[in-house]
C-alpha cells in the first residue's frame, strides 16, 4: 500500500473553483452583453494539421454565412473573424432553451515560416470552413536517391 500525502486544502480549492465557474456561466447567461440571448463570447473549434506540402486548418462554423467570415494572414498569423448571428424570426419570449453561441468571434494563429499565404485556398462546405495553405517549395521534404557503386 502506498503513502499518500494529506493535503486538506486541495479538495476545498477544487470545490471552490467548481462553483466560480457554475456561478459565472449562470450569471453570465441572464446577465449578457446587449441583451442577446446566448451572447456568452465564443470561438468556433479549429483543427490544424501539417501534411508534406501543405498547412491545413478546418473551422466548424455551422449556421454561418461564408460571406460573415473574413480570413487573412499578416505578418506570419493567421486571422479568422466572423459572426454568427442570431435569426430574430421567432420572438424571445418563445424559446425554451438556447445553448447555441451566437455574436462575434476571432480567432489568431502563429503559421510556421514554411506557409506560402500568397498560394492559399479556402473552401467552404457543409460548415467547415478548410483553408490549405501550401508550403514553400524550399520547405517541402526532398528525397535524396542513393547511388548504388560497384567495386
Amino acid at each position: 500500500m502506498a503513502i499518500v500525502r494529506w493535503e486538506p486544502f486541495r479538495d476545498l480549492l477544487t470545490t471552490q473553483d467548481r462553483f466560480n465557474r457554475l456561478f459565472n456561466d449562470t450569471l453570465s447567461q441572464f446577465f449578457g452583453d446587449e441583451g442577446t440571448l446566448a451572447s456568452a463570447s465564443w470561438a468556433p473549434a479549429v483543427d490544424i494539421y501539417e501534411t508534406d506540402h501543405d498547412v491545413v486548418m478546418k473551422a466548424e462554423l455551422p449556421g454561418i454565412d461564408p460571406k460573415d467570415v473574413e480570413v487573412r494572414v499578416e505578418d506570419g498569423t493567421l486571422y479568422l473573424k466572423g459572426e454568427r448571428k442570431f435569426q430574430n424570426e421567432i420572438k424571445k419570449e418563445n424559446y425554451h432553451r438556447v445553448e447555441r453561441s451566437y455574436g462575434s468571434f476571432t480567432r489568431s494563429f502563429t503559421l510556421p515560416n514554411s506557409v506560402d499565404a500568397d498560394k492559399a485556398k479556402a473552401e467552404y462546405k457543409n460548415g467547415v470552413l478548410t483553408l490549405t495553405m501550401p508550403k514553400k517549395e524550399e520547405a517541402k521534404p526532398k528525397t535524396i536517391q542513393i547511388a548504388v557503386s560497384k567495386n
